[in-house]
Formats: structure tokens, C-alpha cells, sequence
């Protein structure tokens, strides 16, 4: 489970929300099929569909050194009806 990062909250995806999509970033390394087994276990949903992309590298620049930041892939899943992921906690 430490391969998800965490859910991405932006303007896209909240709009995703009400299609009953939501959004993951995840290890670069991890595969649709181990996510998918991850989620279903942690948050005990039935998963329909995953889609998933690498996003573009970005520079960073400290003073005169240049550097990469760490990339990772999004991927965005789409749940049955019936399920749905509590992203924030009601405390």
C-alpha cells in the first residue's frame, strides 16, 4: 500500500467525482492490476475500470543547479454505483 501516494484533488477531478471517478497518483513502477488489488482491499469498493498515464518530467531549478522532480503515474479509476471512497474524514 505504500505505492499510492495519494488521491489528486483538482478541478478535473473533482468534476470526476460525480461520474464516480477518482483520481490516485501512484508509484511509477506499480501496475494496473497490483492498484487494483490495493484498492479493493483498503477501501473494500468493486472497481470497474482503471486508466492510467505517466505524467510529463518538470525541471526545478535551485540557484544555478537543475534537477528533476520525482515522477510517479496517475491513475484514475471508476467505481460501480453503489460504491464510493470517503476522500476526506468527517472529524
Amino acid at each position: 500500500m505504500d505505492q499510492i501516494r495519494y488521491p489528486v484533488l483538482t478541478e478535473k477531478t473533482i468534476r470526476l467525482l460525480e461520474k464516480n471517478q477518482y483520481s490516485f497518483d501512484v508509484d511509477l513502477g506499480a501496475d494496473k492490476k497490483e492498484v487494483k488489488k490495493w484498492l479493493e482491499t483498503f477501501f473494500g469498493v468493486k472497481i470497474i475500470g482503471i486508466n492510467s498515464h505517466r505524467l510529463p518530467r518538470k525541471e526545478r531549478r535551485v540557484g544555478t543547479m537543475r534537477g528533476y522532480i520525482t515522477r510517479h503515474k496517475r491513475v484514475i479509476i471508476r467505481l460501480g454505483l453503489d460504491s464510493s471512497i470517503p476522500l476526506f474524514s468527517n472529524k
